[in-house]
């Protein structure tokens, strides 16, 4: 029989072991919660301790590419280095105490001056400064961006207080070479220019993290480390040809030079594909060395640039007048130097003459502005207008390089008595070379305006290619029109008087030049005796393949577009040997200049 004495004890001692497993059963739990419910919640707590370690995992930014697949734009590793200040002090008493078979700072920092560039005491005076400033600082910059031969190289010397950090940086092996085109990139990662601005969305990276905590002697805890993975950037490939760039930046460099010309451009266009196969220009500007270039060079005058086109648009009208208003190349009008018309406009030649009865052909060979003005009133204007813009004159060619210009055409309704024959020679307009050479294109190709296309593609990390979104060929004029067209602008480059300077044995060309004045933005008007000058020529003649276009900006050796006439030459004879066109094997028909 169980007393109340004996109870007494048993119960405390019951309680006290239900007491004692309550509270085991809650530290059981609340570890449960900790180590597995909630465990990742707690580690990511635990992470924004001082206990917690974090380390940025970069992707790798897309290349930009050529037609060849050769690189003009690609990613590297820089090296961001440190000293441990404290550390070399500590280095330096071992040395001299003989607790250690280390080098002294004073000579460790010589080797390090020699391999990063600086000067002996330069890398000396960072560490006595941080060391002023705080005896037992463990940290000072000794050189970011550093190269990885240079990375190497101080890891060789095995100091225990220089270490460096890799990150991702912009390399341009080739310098200047389509600089224009490709862009730039500023010091912080950021697109700041071209197709790198403009194609990051393609090209861009995502940099991941991994994420861990450290005990306090710096050492990860396992199973504390998460990982979000890097996503690299995609391949931006271009229509351009590198080697064929390159040369005409050479050619480009001279010709604007030796003609002391503000600035030079040269384009080259794919007549059946649309593609630019080249978009030369100086000056220009080194995606590696930004700075040594002016701020107005660091972007493309081609696809920025807008001018009045001058004669060159004499093809345009003639085209139109082929096509709508029913003449030929034998067609004829009498013009003189100098032509009065009912409306008030007046219409000067670059030269005097009596009046000549001048075939349309003719009309293109002297370049007659009274001439052209002549035929342009075979058409009404309207028409005139809606052919220019069926071209493409105004309305930029969407070529995804960022803030591209477009031409300028005004409404028709906004003609008055001089502009309605001012436009037939391509003055009271601008265009750009881009719009220019895709409006010849469309001319010489049987009548079709293909779309112009710089960017070829996007491939993305897993495989996938995106093409840009191009713009349905045009047709604009008839195949026979196109095919007169070609006829008289071959003779144009026959007989011109520069007409052997342009010359390519073998080959059957044509083209037009344009001498456009530019306008004074300050007092109104033109400026006096300057000018913008142009080439524009296609071949071969008798099956067009690619269309060249040269300009150059105020040239003062030679004001006249026979300035551009060495230049185009000679990059025409390059295009036609980078891409193996045969020489012709017909001869040209020569037409009359005077009915």
């Amino acid at each position: 029989m169980t007393t109340r004495s004996t109870r007494s004890p048993r119960r405390r001692t019951v309680v006290a072991l239900a007491v004692v497993l309550a509270v085991l059963a809650g530290f059981i739990i609340r570890l449960v919660d900790i180590q597995v419910v909630n465990a990742d919640d707690h580690i990511k707590d635990s992470l924004d301790t001082a206990f917690a370690g974090k380390q940025t995992l970069y992707g790798t930014r897309g290349s930009i590419v050529d037609a060849t697949g050769q690189t003009l734009a690609g990613s590297i590793l820089r090296y961001d280095c440190q000293l441990d200040p404290l550390l070399i002090t500590q280095t330096d008493a071992d040395v001299l105490e003989e607790k250690s078979e280390s080098r002294l700072w004073a000579d460790v920092s010589n080797d390090v001056a020699e391999i990063t560039g600086q000067t002996p005491e330069d890398v000396r005076a960072i560490v006595g400064t941080a060391l002023a400033d705080d005896p037992d600082t463990q940290y000072a910059e000794l050189k970011n961006g550093v190269s990885t031969e240079q990375f190497r190289a101080l890891a060789d010397l095995k100091m225990p207080y220089i270490t460096c950090v890799s990150h991702p940086a912009r390399a341009y092996p080739d310098g200047a070479v389509a600089g224009n085109l490709v862009g730039f990139m500023g010091t912080d990662g950021e697109a700041l220019e071209g197709l790198e601005l403009s194609q990051n969305d393609c090209l861009a990276a995502t940099d991941g993290e991994r994420l861990y905590e450290r005990g306090k002697d710096g050492v990860v805890i396992p199973g504390t480390e998460t990982e979000v993975p890097a996503a690299d950037g995609g391949t931006l490939q271009l229509t351009i040809n590198r080697d064929l760039n390159w040369y005409l930046q050479q050619l480009i460099a001279e010709q604007t030079q030796n003609m002391a010309a503000q600035h030079g451009s040269i384009l080259v266009y794919e007549v059946k594909t649309g593609k630019v196969r080249a978009a030369a220009e100086y000056p220009t500007v080194d995606p590696n060395n930004v700075d040594a270039t002016a701020p107005d060079d660091r972007t493309s005058q081609i696809l920025r640039g807008t001018f009045e086109p001058g004669s060159t648009f004499k093809g345009l009208t003639a085209a139109t007048v082929i096509d709508a208003g029913g003449q030929t190349p034998d067609s004829t009008v009498v013009a003189s130097g100098l032509e009065n018309f009912p409306n008030g406009a007046r219409v000067r030649d670059s030269f005097q003459h009596p009046a000549y009865t001048y075939t349309l052909t003719g009309v293109l060979i002297d370049s007659s502005n009274a001439g052209i003005s002549k035929f342009s009133e075979k058409v009404d204007k309207k028409t005139r207008y809606d052919y220019f813009k069926h071209f493409g004159i105004g309305d930029g060619t969407s070529s995804g390089y960022p803030l591209e210009a477009n031409g300028l055409i005004h409404p028709v309704e906004e003609w008055g008595a001089q502009t309605a024959y001012n436009t037939a020679f391509g003055q009271g307009v601008t265009t750009t070379m881009p719009e220019l050479a895709r409006a010849y294109g469309a001319i010489v190709n049987g009548g079709v305006k293909m779309p112009l296309q710089i960017i070829e593609s996007c491939t993305k990390p897993d495989g996938t290619v995106v093409e840009p979104e191009l713009a349905e060929p045009e047709r604009v004029i008839s195949e026979s029109t196109s095919a007169q067209m070609r006829e008289m602008l071959e003779n144009v480059f026959l007989q011109a008087p520069y007409a052997k300077t342009v010359e390519i044995p073998g080959y059957r060309i044509g083209g037009k030049t344009g001498t456009g004045e530019k306008a004074d933005l300050v007092n109104g008007g033109y400026k006096a005796g300057v000018y913008y000058t142009t080439m524009v020529g296609f071949a071969p003649a008798d099956d067009p393949q690619y269309v060249v276009v040269v300009t150059l900006d105020e040239p003062t050796k030679v004001t006249s577009s026979a300035a551009n006439a060495t230049a185009f030459q000679k990059a025409m004879t390059q295009v036609l040997k980078t891409y193996r066109v045969m020489p012709s094997t017909t001869s040209p028909e020569l037409l009359p200049k005077f009915g």
